[in-house]
């Protein structure tokens, strides 16, 4: 029998995230020289600047590409983005490999058909409350947050009290 999401949580020590439907709200505004503009919540990007100041692994594997999207994870201090991605599989694995990590410690959060293969190869898949059905269905935690509205931040957070690593991230700052 597999372990429940909160059975999983005390293990977890890696973060990879989707970005289109998971850390935006999967709409994009198009400009007139047709770039693609997207939505980030402030909360979600907090979260992920939180993990990785607390020795947390935070990669982003997503199909989409846009200069102002890895602009914005390399400000949150997150080394590891692969955008542009067409197999988020072969991805994961060469991340895994180049930091020996375990798949038990891995939470993917993921929104769409192209999240579900890897999704089945962690730990603790879970995905936004507006995932689509397929998503849903192997997803071991819904957030009750859509995508750009704060599911990353309610994982990430879920993860980082459990571990009591969340208020120690703000005594640190606020001392």
């Amino acid at each position: 029998m597999s372990k429940h999401f909160k059975e999983i949580m005390n293990d977890i020590t890696t973060f990879i995230f989707d970005v289109d439907g998971v850390l935006t709200d999967g709409s994009v505004n198009i400009s007139q020289d047709g770039q693609l503009l997207r939505t980030m919540f402030i909360r979600d990007g907090y979260a992920m600047k939180a993990a990785v100041e607390n020795g947390y692994n935070v990669c982003i594997i997503s199909g989409g590409s846009n200069e102002g999207v890895y602009t914005r994870f390399k400000n949150l201090g997150i080394k590891e983005i692969h955008l542009g991605v067409s197999d988020k599989v072969k991805v994961y694995n060469e991340y895994i490999q180049k930091y020996n990590i375990n798949p038990d410690n891995i939470l993917y959060m993921g929104d769409d058909i192209p999240d579900y293969h890897v999704m089945q190869l962690v730990a603790l898949p879970t995905c936004p409350q507006d995932a689509v059905q397929e998503i849903k269905g192997i997803s071991k935690y819904v957030s009750h947050l859509n995508g750009g509205r704060g599911a990353v931040r309610d994982v990430i957070e879920q993860i980082m009290k459990t571990q009591h690593k969340w208020f120690q991230h703000f005594d640190a700052k606020f001392d």
